[in-house]
């Protein structure tokens, strides 16, 4: 098996179990937040592009958008269709990335996948912040804690997936 599509048409009990277990994770690390300089930061970023990595565009979307939705929705609902709409991209194009980009260079796809991610995030959420609270001002004074925010997420995900092996047992789970 030599893609994470494969995991879905293959397996799909798996594919829907995995992907629900990552979904629920990005919700509970919506939940709560670390203070920071700048607002708070929030550990969702990091499942979503971890998801992103491991499951195919579908998944990825699930986890990402619909994930960041519902945590918006249970928690903070004011920019749950920014959430999910940004996040949702983001996910997706990491995802195509990861499994379509330089073939069985898996690291270097995955890194240019996050850094798209990083710039739809940023962009994302920019321009949401602006649309949300009806003031540009706010989107310019959050800008760089946003930065900071996506990558943080973003480098975590490429640490736990290629430095601490998650890609690796990924990989062998999928084809059980």
């Amino acid at each position: 098996m030599s893609s994470a599509t494969d995991l879905r048409k293959v397996r799909p009990v798996k594919w829907l179990t995995v992907t629900a277990m990552l979904m629920a994770l990005n919700i509970a690390m919506s939940s709560f937040s670390i203070p920071v300089p700048g607002g708070h930061l929030y550990l969702n970023d990091a499942v979503i592009c971890t998801a992103a990595i491991l499951l195919d565009p579908l998944g990825a979307f699930i986890v990402g958008g619909v994930g960041a939705f519902l945590g918006d929705f249970f928690f903070y609902p004011a920019p749950m269709f920014v959430s999910l709409v940004t996040h949702g991209l983001q996910a997706v194009v990491v995802s195509l990335c990861a499994h379509k980009l330089f073939g069985e260079r898996r690291g270097r796809a995955a890194l240019v996948g996050v850094i798209l991610g990083v710039i739809i995030n940023v962009v994302g959420y920019s321009i949401g912040r602006a649309y949300v609270y009806a003031t540009p001002e706010a989107a310019v004074l959050k800008f760089p804690f946003q930065v900071f925010q996506a990558t943080f997420g973003a480098v975590v995900s490429m640490l736990l997936c290629f430095k601490a092996g998650l890609l690796s047992f990924w990989n062998k789970f999928s084809v059980r």
